[in-house]
């Protein structure tokens, strides 16, 4: 047992050390406020959609909150400032910039560096496809079916009193209005606020995979991950039977699942694509669980019945549709 742990701290060490650093780097970005430079991207996105100039406004907010971007889109289709197909749009786009935000919260603090730079960056590629499909369907739906002239007409309009621009209303794209200004931190400060908002985090991540390190190998060791030879969910998806537990636990917990699976790559208990096809799987039947307790509550609650439900379906349904088309790639090619 003392060699089980041993091996298990090593290999919890040595993975942990790149985990602390890139969440460090991570939340060093968070209260440096970099995120918030991308801003600029909204400005030409609003324009080629023919969005309203309140959706870039949104845009930027929902780098920090989607229920509060969508928050005032609501208020806004309610008031019939926005027609109900702009308030659609203008909430699949909000829920764009989360994708990029755990790019480097999630994919490069946690997924990489547990499952590798092939696994991990392949798996935050996908995500990052997502979030870019949702982008493009609403660039290309917009420019379908929102004609530029009343784009233009409801942009100021949409905006609150306090944001209305004082140029002229022929202007094709109103400026965006200037975030709130705040205080310069300091890189001193802004490390010391970083240190202690993700060290939590890190513990908990640490742990969680320490234990969850401990039980791959004890599993491994023990002869059990090997006596699920006739599960016919490997069978009919060809993975190894002895994903079928991390495959199982991601399905309820995502970060408990990568953090078994990666052990099981790193002891070549598992090959590189097999891993892909397990995390592809998972997520087929994660991602409806995870719409039906976050996203339903939150969008029907913010849109009402009819178009929340339209929202969740029409996001789950481009999440789901990703990884299916990546994991017959995978099993295609295997």
């Amino acid at each position: 047992m003392l060699d089980l742990l041993l091996q298990t701290l090593d290999d919890t060490v040595s993975t942990m050390i790149t985990v602390f650093i890139m969440l460090f780097l991570a939340g060093l970005m968070v209260e440096m406020n970099a995120f918030s430079r991308i801003n600029h991207l909204a400005k030409p996105l609003i324009s080629i959609s023919h969005l309203p100039a309140v959706s870039a406004s949104t845009f930027v907010i929902s780098l920090g909150s989607a229920l509060a971007a969508n928050t005032v889109i609501a208020r806004m289709l309610a008031e019939g400032q926005l027609t109900e197909r702009q308030a659609f749009l203008s909430a699949i786009m909000n829920s764009v910039p989360v994708y990029f935000r755990e790019l480097f919260t999630y994919q490069l603090a946690f997924v990489i560096p547990v499952l590798g730079i092939y696994v991990g960056g392949a798996y935050a590629v996908i995500s990052i496809a997502t979030g870019l499909i949702k982008l493009a369907l609403v660039l290309g739906l917009g420019r379908a079916y929102l004609p530029a002239d009343l784009s233009a007409s409801s942009a100021s309009s949409s905006l609150p009193p306090q944001l209305t621009p004082s140029s002229s209303s022929a202007a094709p794209l109103p400026p965006l209005p200037p975030l709130p200004p705040q205080a310069r931190k300091n890189l001193r400060e802004a490390a010391k606020k970083s240190l202690r908002g993700q060290s939590r985090i890190f513990l908990r991540i640490a742990g969680l995979y320490f234990i969850m390190t401990f039980l791959v190998l004890y599993l491994s060791r023990e002869g059990i991950l090997q006596s699920f030879d006739v599960v016919p969910l490997a069978n009919f998806f060809a993975v190894p039977p002895e994903t079928i537990i991390p495959l199982t636990i991601y399905v309820a917990s995502p970060k408990a699942g990568i953090a078994l699976l990666g052990p099981l790559i790193q002891n070549g208990g598992i090959s590189e694509t097999k891993a892909l096809i397990v995390l592809m799987l998972g997520s087929l039947f994660m991602l409806p669980f995870y719409s039906l307790r976050s996203l339903l509550p939150n969008y029907t609650s913010v849109f009402g019945m009819r178009l929340g439900l339209s929202l969740v379906i029409i996001s789950t349904a481009i999440s789901v549709a990703v990884r299916m088309s990546v994991l017959l790639m995978l099993l295609i090619a295997t």
